[in-house]
């Protein structure tokens, strides 16, 4: 409707407002919203009480026919009339809740009368006040809607709804005043005023009875946390009924996994303060004794299942703490692992309580549980996702024996998409018989596409141009769409890719990409960029991959892609000749064209529980590639790469990894681009291919006599790589409070190990002071035509003049200055396959713009030549 104040004037000049009395309708003109009541007093009636009906008409109505309003009412004629009969007639139309008013009247001769006043008709419903909850969050949740007849009953109801949807959201301050607008032909406008209110807050939790545990201590096992400056950005400092419930089941785990297992809570009371801003909570718990474990044992009544074989399953021993989770896991261990053998038991632990020497004897019982089958797989919340997508990861179907192994794993490889929401469950329901069950998966989908956009102006770089688009569920297909473009002075490129995971709904994947990039490599001399080399690639690659096993699955590759690596001949050429003097004998040796043509495998073993973010499981990754199939490039590369998670509870998850290459040319030395380099990202502390072999060109200054300038910004670094490399790595991710975890934020302390070294010595060239003057092919001294001449810049062989013809006499009076390279010394550095460490910690923040890691790494061990940085950070963006 209109503005605020047009709502006003409208408000003030309403007729009347319904409420089902005649009395009280204009009483309430301009009022809210009110229950009517009830009518007790006697139906106003003209005659007597013996008087015999002889007809009932109805007047008033508009909407509805006579014979309607008639049917409403048990009052027929020939009955006799009374004052009763009249009130009940009148009761009963007003509990239809059709007619703001009524009356019943007696002619005296038996002529009944009424007269009714219909509730108007709803034009719209307008919502004011909302600015927390939006209208898209309220609408779905009101029953009342255009052209529906009016009644109090609804309004009420929808107040309560809306009221009950401002306390889920922690405002229970919050009051909704229902209005109405009456508009022509008996239809209005309900108007409902919300008033929001501040989020109410937990202002203090109070524990009772904990002895053994700080109140801080076990306030920081709950989901809900009390409203404080560190606090800010937590939604859990809001009160949440169901949020209060969840904390004493958390405070039950937490004490049976130190060994109480008689802890209890008694009460759980939580008190609104006057104000309605805030709320009070208090436990009063009972701890208990805390308990050890007694005798521990297995025994499996399935003959094909030997509990001898199993024990080795069981990590607790007799007299440690005794802890439910390790329960819970012990019967999650054995339940996959007979799983895999293809067994579906029961797993019962059976307890027995000494309360007098205070253990706990637990022995794991191995049962043959009865055969249940799956009925139906139910998939909901998928809106984008395609139904098939998900389903081709489970890992059982209709009909199938139930295996709890498989619905664990089936969960594994769903969260693995990437497509949904963490936290994800299988929940399993009864089916029509006993023997069947229902697995329902109930989806929360998440941004699966990733856009990475900057723009802007280097001193350096000039203008910077750089985009990425990827989309992982390209059409809720599962498929994986990729483009990028990158433009600046020094590098230019364009990559397309495409995956198709299930081919004609196979479980094969293909894929193919195709590239073209221009890299310029530089290096550094007194803060100035210098170009050193540029590398122009063209190419593709096909991919194919096929699971062997459950957790083994090989890929398979061929990439064709053709080389050009050229040095700026200005710069670095002599007579046409790239000169080893300018650029360095490595350098010479990497440049021209080359065409690359590779085939090669992965070999994986993968038992992550997520391949996203992963918490638990193994993934080991066996790569070779071989050059030569065809094309002028001729070599073999193999890698291996293997991680280790470990979920050390309480949200500490532990990662191992280890990573290493090795590179053999066929007939050829193995070319710079195509060797292993190690530095950022891959090992932290380290700047970009800041680890392993090197040349460190020196320069002398001018001084008489001159001297080695020993300043390393002022020198050129070339990292030249490796043959052969390796890193391991291991991180800690630490868990924080709440608030940081709803953040996204995920800080880290990390370790880093590794070496990149065994390429051939380049023959570093030395320089001495002052300076070598040039010398053509032939060993003729070369000089260059001073600027204030003809033909200034230009390269003879004349001291003095120069040649008007190949091979003729120098003519001319003016002098030539000499052609000298700098002076300098150069350095081979790095080549060693001692270790490199640094340590350091990161933050992984899953921010509003997407992923952005920061790390601060110290270098700890190094070798000459190594360039270390000590701030790294990496930033994208999701939609």
């Amino acid at each position: 409707m209109g503005s605020k104040g047009g709502r006003r004037i409208a408000s003030a000049l309403m007729v009347s407002t319904i409420l089902g009395g005649g009395p009280l309708y204009a009483q309430m003109a301009t009022g809210p919203i009110q229950a009517a009541p009830v009518p007790t007093t006697p139906a106003p009636v003209v005659g007597n009480a013996s008087t015999v009906v002889r007809t009932i008409s109805v007047t008033g109505n508009q909407r509805l026919e006579a014979d309607t309003v008639r049917s409403y009412i048990k009052l027929r004629p020939g009955d006799p009339y009374s004052r009763e009969a009249g009130d009940q007639a009148l009761k009963d139309l007003y509990a239809t809740e059709l007619f703001a008013d009524v009356t019943v009247t007696d002619s005296g001769n038996g002529d009944i009368t009424i007269q009714v006043r219909e509730n108007p008709v709803i034009n719209r419903i307008v919502l004011e006040g909302n600015k927390r909850l939006k209208e898209d969050k309220i609408r779905p949740e009101i029953k009342l809607a255009a052209r529906q007849i009016f009644t109090r009953s609804k309004v009420r109801a929808d107040v309560a709804r809306i009221i009950e949807l401002y306390r889920r959201q922690g405002r229970f301050a919050a009051t909704v005043e229902p209005k109405m607008v009456t508009l022509d032909q008996n239809r209005v406008d309900i108007v409902f005023e919300i008033s929001e209110g501040a989020k109410s807050k937990v202002r203090q939790i109070n524990i009772i009875g904990n002895e053994k545990f700080k109140d801080s201590e076990l306030r920081g096992e709950m989901a809900t946390k009390q409203s404080r400056l560190l606090n800010f950005f937590s939604s859990g400092t809001s009160y949440d009924s169901d949020r209060l419930a969840y904390d004493q089941q958390k405070l039950r785990q937490f004490y049976l996994t130190q060994g109480y297992a008689d802890f209890r809570v008694i009460s759980a009371v939580a008190e609104l303060t006057p104000d309605k801003r805030d709320f009070i909570i208090t436990y009063v718990v009972e701890e208990g004794e805390r308990y050890k474990y007694g005798e521990v044992g297995l025994e499996s009544e399935i003959r094909d299942i030997k509990s001898e074989n199993f024990k080795y399953l069981l990590p607790m021993k007799q007299g440690d703490w005794y802890n439910a989770k390790q329960i819970e896991d012990t019967v999650d261990r054995i339940t996959e692992t007979t799983g895999l053998l293809g067994f579906t038991p029961e797993v019962q632990p059976d307890f027995v309580r000494d309360k007098e020497a205070k253990t706990m004897s637990v022995t794991f019982q191995i049962r043959d549980a009865p055969r249940r089958y799956v009925e139906r797989i139910d998939i909901n919340g998928n809106t984008t996702t395609r139904d098939k997508v998900i389903r081709r990861e489970f890992r059982l179907s209709e009909g199938d024996a139930f295996n709890s192994f498989r619905v664990k794993r089936s969960r594994d490889r769903i969260q693995s998409l990437g497509y949904f929401q963490d936290k994800f469950e299988i929940e399993q329901k009864p089916g029509s018989t006993p023997d069947r069950v229902v697995l329902e998966a109930n989806v929360e989908e998440k941004s699966t596409g990733e856009l990475q956009v900057s723009a802007g102006f280097s001193s350096l770089e000039r203008f910077i141009v750089d985009l990425s688009i990827r989309q992982r569920n390209f059409m809720g297909k599962g498929q994986e769409l990729r483009a990028s473009v990158n433009y600046s002075s020094y590098s230019k490129s364009i990559e397309l890719g495409f995956t198709e995971p299930y081919l004609f709904d196979r479980n094969i994947a293909v894929g193919v990409d195709v590239f073209r990039r221009d890299y310029n490599s530089f290096n550094f001399i007194n803060n100035n960029r210098n170009t050193t080399y540029q590398q122009v690639t063209t190419g593709f690659q096909v991919r194919a991959g096929v699971p062997l096993t459950e957790f083994v699955s090989l890929a398979l590759r061929y990439g064709l892609s053709y080389d050009d690596v050229t040095l700026d001949r200005d710069t670095f050429f002599s007579n046409g000749v790239c000169d080893p003097l300018l650029a360095g004998r490595y350098l010479c040796e990497a440049i021209g064209k080359r065409t690359t043509s590779s085939v090669g495998y992965s070999l994986v073993y993968n038992t992550l529980n997520n391949s996203v973010r992963p918490t638990a499981g193994n993934r080991v990754v066996l790569s070779q590639d071989f050059a030569g199939l065809g094309g002028s490039v001729k070599y073999i590369k193999t890698r291996i790469d293997a991680d280790k998670y470990f979920n050390l509870g309480s949200g500490f998850i532990f990662n191992l990894g280890v990573e290493g290459g090795y590179i053999k040319g066929l007939g050829q030395d193995v070319r710079l681009t195509d060797r292993f380099f190690l530095g950022e990202p891959q090992m932290r502390g380290f700047g970009i291919r800041g680890v392993g072999p090197r040349v460190l060109r020196r320069f002398y200054d001018q001084a008489t006599p001159p001297a080695l300038i020993l300043d390393r910004s002022s020198s050129t670094d070339d990292a030249l790589g490796g043959n052969a490399y390796y890193l391991g790595r291991a991180e800690l991710e630490i868990p924080l409070g709440s608030g940081a975890r709803e953040l996204g934020l995920r800080p880290s302390i990390f370790a880093d190990v590794g070496a990149v070294f065994s390429v051939r010595n380049p023959q570093p060239i030395s320089n001495p002071p002052p300076g070598l003057q040039r010398r053509d092919a032939n060993g003729n001294l070369l000089y260059t035509i001073a600027a204030d001449q003809t033909n200034a810049g230009l390269t003879t062989t004349c001291a003095t003049g120069m040649m008007t013809a190949a091979g003729g006499p120098c003519v001319g009076a003016f002098t030539n200055d000499p052609l000298r390279v700098p002076a300098f010394e150069e350095v081979f550095l790095g080549d060693t396959p001692k270790p490199r460490v640094s340590v350091g910690i990161g933050v992984n923040w899953n921010s509003p713009f997407g992923p952005f890691r920061i790390d601060v790494a110290k270098a700890l061990l190094k070798e000459p030549g190594d360039n270390t940085k000590l701030f790294t950070f990496n930033v994208g963006t999701q939609f």
